[in-house]
């Protein structure tokens, strides 16, 4: 009986771990002493004992998820051999990679075992999880992982999904490793770096359509190319920076100006896409794993601890604590001040930390002003404590770019500033979520506030 049901107690304890131990493989003999068939058992038990399986699409990727499933379209498979580790346990000997791909989208993948398909086939992949593979999101299939070939799928063919859709700016990601889109150039600049001991020229600068923006980055020439110009991007790569995804030109790259007819047919022009951003609801920012120059505006519900003086490392800027830097050792700090603030808009909170130059406008000090009210509180918390009082309550709007981590978003501020003219509306807003109409009688709104009859 067990060589029956060997390849579902294979199953199993691929995805479940020890099935004797745990009691699993009684569970499994009681639905087979029921005359349950072996599959339909194992199925039930992956139900009952695998816990909450998220079903995700491409898009849908980012680092470090665990315990999800997925279904895509193998684009291109690849074998390679390893060497056995000297001195170590024997482990795989093989590792497949490749592309798979659904209609949101393509991501490269790695599996350690042996995959029931070939390109062109569809697989469904339960229990897998992704990591970054520089800088990049990788899906990993892991000898816990559940595969199965998809004879019957609603997947687009293999010929439409290797032709890698247009995508929107705002859509671009982390799991997206060749892209191609249509934008224009907002800005634009020639630099030379040093790769490898030898001088590059790297032409880089902000792409935008009417969904965001995005850098880029081209290590090719663009003649013709300028800012104002509108451009057809294909077979771009996507570089990942600090959790930012970067569109990267290489000498693979296909890069075409847009015609003026078709440019007409466009939702933006560069007007229209060089205008400031407007603001985002933070609960739009908590959607996704990163925005580049981006506004959104709330009330400072909470300064943070580390927010006024600091001190940095002059080696790698680094926050030095007690004089030490967990890179460097012992060094002498270089002051600095910033503001670690949590701005709420109603739809949702996010942490956003102001530099120095932004710190002293909003405080209304400079960091030598600070470090005069410190030495006479005699009190190295005296900024700080003056930096909630000024600050808790006041409502900012803020532009820069958003990331998305462990503790929730992380939103970096390259400018902020006081908005003057929505009182009015924020106040009708507010009013409307309460359920009450903008026009009741009994209430009038005013600049100075709501006063109720």
């Amino acid at each position: 009986m067990d060589e029956k049901i060997a390849p579902q107690l294979e199953e199993l304890t691929r995805a479940l771990g020890d099935i004797e131990k745990s009691g699993i493989r009684a569970e499994f003999d009681k639905l087979l002493a029921f005359r349950v068939p072996p599959e339909v058992a194992k199925e039930s038990i992956l139900r009952k004992f695998g816990g909450k399986r998220k079903v995700l699409k491409v898009k849908d990727l980012s680092a470090s998820l665990k315990n999800f499933e997925i279904t895509g379209r193998i684009l291109d498979l690849g074998e390679k051999a390893l060497r056995p580790q000297e001195g170590g346990h024997e482990g795989p000997s093989r590792l497949y990679t490749g592309v798979l791909a659904d209609e949101t989208g393509s991501v490269m993948f790695s599996s350690w075992r042996e995959l029931p398909g070939s390109v062109g086939d569809v697989i469904n992949v339960r229990n897998a999880y992704t990591r970054l593979w520089q800088n990049r999101i990788r899906l990993s299939i892991g000898e816990q992982s559940l595969v199965s070939k998809v004879s019957d799928s609603s997947l687009p063919p293999l010929s439409e999904l290797s032709e890698s859709p247009a995508k929107k700016l705002i859509d671009i990601g982390a799991a997206d490793f060749s892209v191609r889109t249509v934008a224009c150039v907002l800005q634009l600049s020639h630099r030379e770096v040093l790769v490898r001991g030898k001088q590059s020229k790297v032409i880089s600068g902000v792409l935008a359509d009417e969904t965001g923006r995005l850098p880029f980055s081209a290590w090719v020439e663009l003649p013709g190319i300028d800012i104002g110009s509108i451009i057809r991007i294909e077979g771009a790569q996507i570089r990942m920076f600090r959790g930012m995804p970067s569109i990267n030109i290489l000498s693979s790259t296909k890069v075409s100006s847009v015609g003026s007819e078709e440019a007409e047919s466009l939702a933006f022009t560069f007007e229209s896409a060089a205008k400031d951003p407007a603001p985002f609801k933070i609960e739009e920012i908590d959607s996704r794993d990163s925005m580049f120059d981006i506004a959104a505006a709330g009330n400072v519900v909470s300064v943070r601890p580390g927010s006024g003086i600091i001190s940095r490392c002059p080696e790698c800027s680094r926050v030095v604590q007690k004089s030490n830097c967990r890179a460097h050792g012992k060094v002498e700090g270089v002051r600095d001040m910033r503001i670690k603030a949590i701005l709420d808009d109603g739809t949702g909170a996010m942490s956003v930390m102001f530099p120095r130059e932004l710190a002293e406008s909003i405080y209304g000090k400079t960091l030598e002003e600070a470090e005069q009210l410190m030495f006479s509180d005699i009190s190295k918390d005296a900024v700080y404590e003056d930096l909630r009082r000024f600050l808790t309550g006041r409502y900012l709007a803020v532009r820069g770019n958003s990331s998305k981590g462990e503790y929730g978003i992380s939103f970096v501020a390259e400018s902020a500033w006081v908005p003057e003219d929505d009182l009015a509306v924020r106040v009708v807003e507010l009013l409307h979520r309460l359920g009450q109409d903008e026009e009741d009688p009994g209430s009038e709104v005013s600049g100075g506030g709501i006063s109720l009859a």
